[in-house]
């Protein structure tokens, strides 16, 4: 029987090597395997539909599912997650010392409907009492003029929200025409010498522990999707996607517990697996939607209430059908 060719367009995560170099296959498929970073993974991928498989912003992907208009259907296996208050960069100038600070401020954002934007500003209200519409958004480039958004948004006709058209906002946190911007990416003014720009929680670590600790949410950033034509003329594809990312983590997480001839590069690497352990337990990074309910639950409730999404969205109509009951790893 012929193989499917497909091709799979993702950033360089450990846990998706084995799948790049062949260790691990997809059932029933010749796969092209193309490694890219994700701004441009996420542009070729919702623009022009250029990878039968590819890695998905979740956010944008929740909205575009809500208005009937996603060109991908979802697995649940999740390459990136992150905890967000490390994301959040004030001018130390602006008096900004807390979170309520950040009322009535003038906030940088990248793309408004990012996901590290939405957990954000998720926390932010949960946590701190502050609505999306308390604070002043500015959306832009973080470091080249002009960034334009993957789907409309659903924000009232009087939202608190601006285009930065001129400059950078990385540039605007620096000289303080920003209070505050919220990037995955640190911007490149951060750190430099003499200028006046630090993280709102200096010491995330401590702060993203208790977040957890007392939500136990690991934020989630990306999922994998499947080309909608493509699941629809091959129902057994996503599955099968689904079990290869799923088998390729598993070999990523023995690599973390190998102490004879350490794989990944840190001198104490198994003590950080052991300190994340005892936190998040021991699959601290789990696929599936079982699993992850209580985030995606979180995730779709802050994409309707921030104005994202256009209605809230049930999980399991974001799945793929034969990947909704897929035992997590």
């Amino acid at each position: 029987m012929a193989r499917l060719p497909i091709t799979i367009a993702t950033w360089d995560y450990d846990r998706v090597r084995p799948l790049i170099d062949g260790r691990v296959t997809v059932e029933g498929c010749d796969v092209n395997y193309l490694v890219m970073p994700v701004e441009e993974c996420f542009h070729r991928a919702y623009f022009h539909g250029e990878f039968e498989v590819a890695e998905i912003g979740l956010s944008p992907f929740l909205i575009a599912l809500s208005r009937g208009v996603a060109p991908y259907v979802a697995v649940p296996a999740f390459l990136s997650r992150t905890f967000r208050h490390s994301a959040v960069y004030v001018n130390s100038n602006s008096g900004i010392r807390t979170p309520q600070d950040l009322r009535g401020r003038r906030i940088g954002v990248p793309e408004y409907q990012q996901s590290a934007a939405l957990w954000v500003r998720g926390f932010l209200q949960d946590d701190f009492g502050l609505a999306p519409a308390d604070m002043q958004w500015v959306q832009g480039g973080l470091e080249q003029v002009g960034r334009k958004d993957k789907f409309p948004l659903n924000l009232p006709p009087d939202f608190p929200l601006t285009s930065a058209s001129s400059s950078s906002l990385s540039s605007l946190l620096a000289c303080g025409e920003l209070d505050a911007v919220i990037s995955a990416r640190a911007p490149s003014c951060f750190g430099q010498p003499g200028v006046p720009v630090q993280r709102l929680f200096p010491d995330y670590r401590a702060v993203e522990q208790d977040y957890y600790r007392r939500t136990g949410l690991f934020p989630l950033m990306h999922a994998v999707g499947v080309r909608q034509d493509m699941a629809e003329k091959h129902p057994w594809l996503a599955a099968s996607v689904y079990k290869a990312f799923a088998a390729a983590k598993r070999i990523s997480d023995e690599d973390l517990k190998e102490v004879t001839a350490l794989k990944i590069g840190l001198p104490w690497v198994t003590a950080e697996l052991e300190a994340t352990q005892q936190v998040m337990g021991e699959d601290f990074w789990p696929y599936g939607v079982a699993a992850n309910r209580g985030a995606l639950e979180a995730m779709t409730r802050y994409s309707y209430d921030q104005g994202l999404a256009v209605r809230k969205l049930e999980i399991e109509e974001i799945f793929a059908p034969g990947t909704l009951d897929a035992v997590h790893v």
